[in-house]
C-alpha cells in the first residue's frame, strides 16, 4: 500500500488507480471527525481512511473493477476529461451513495470512515440529487467541509454502467484493451492487434458457453 504525502494531480491520482498500487484518496483530505481525531485536514488518508473506508469496498470484485474502471478512462484523455474524471471519483469512490431495499447506503471511503459526514449524509441537511455522470463531472465538490451535495445512484451496478456509457464518449487519439491476464493495456493501433484481441474474447466466450452447458 503507497500513501501519497501531498495532493496529486488528478492525471497522477488516476494513473495510480488504473495500477491499482494505490488504495488510498490521496487527492482527498480527510476532516477533523475521523475516527482517530485530529485538530487540521490531513492531506493523505490515514489507516482508518483505507482499512474502514477503501479495504472493504475494494474487496468487492465489482466495486474494485469500477474504481479500476475511472483509472482507465484516464488514460489518452485530455487534462479537461481527466479533471472530470477525477471529479466523478469524488462523488463515487470517496463520497458515493446509493440506493438499496429503498434505503440510501453509502459506498464512498471518506463516508465509510468518517462517523460525522456519514451521519450528517444521511440525515435531511444535505442536498440529494440522481448521479448523472455527465451532470456529476461537472459538479464542485468541497474538500475543506461537509459535501452540501451528494449524488444517488440506483445501485452500485447501476453507477458502474453509466459510468461505462460515459467513458465511452470520451474522445481519444487511439483505443486500448486493457489485458486482464497480463494487468497490462495494449494501444489498438493495428488490425493485428484488434484481431488478437477478439480472438482471446473468442476463446472466452467458449469457456463460458461450455460452462453453460456444464450446468445445464
Amino acid at each position: 500500500m503507497e500513501a501519497a504525502t501531498v495532493k496529486q494531480p488528478p492525471h497522477l491520482f488516476l494513473l495510480w488507480i488504473y495500477w491499482q498500487k494505490s488504495f488510498t484518496g490521496s487527492s482527498c483530505r480527510i476532516r477533523k471527525d475521523t475516527f482517530i481525531k485530529c485538530k487540521g485536514h490531513l492531506f493523505s488518508g490515514d489507516c482508518c481512511h483505507e482499512l474502514l473506508g477503501h479495504v472493504p469496498m475494494l474487496a468487492k470484485e465489482e466495486f474494485a473493477h469500477f474504481s479500476q474502471d475511472i483509472g482507465l478512462a484516464s488514460l489518452g484523455s485530455s487534462e479537461a476529461e481527466i479533471e472530470k474524471l477525477a471529479t466523478l471519483y469524488w462523488f463515487t469512490v470517496e463520497f458515493g451513495l446509493c440506493k438499496q431495499n429503498r434505503s440510501i447506503k453509502a459506498y464512498g471511503a471518506g463516508l465509510l470512515s468518517s462517523y460525522g459526514e456519514l451521519t450528517y449524509a444521511l440525515s435531511n441537511k444535505p442536498e440529494y440529487k440522481p448521479f448523472d455522470p455527465e451532470v456529476t463531472a461537472v459538479h464542485s465538490y468541497q474538500d475543506q467541509a461537509f459535501q452540501p451535495v451528494y449524488f444517488i445512484a440506483k445501485s452500485l451496478e447501476d453507477a458502474k454502467a453509466k459510468f461505462q456509457n460515459y467513458a465511452m464518449k470520451i474522445k481519444k487519439p487511439f483505443s486500448l484493451h486493457y489485458d486482464s491476464f497480463t494487468t497490462s493495456v495494449e494501444v489498438m493501433n493495428t488490425s493485428q492487434k484488434v484481431k488478437k484481441a477478439l480472438c482471446q474474447m473468442k476463446e472466452e466466450l467458449k469457456n463460458l458457453c461450455l460452462a453453460l452447458e456444464n450446468l445445464s
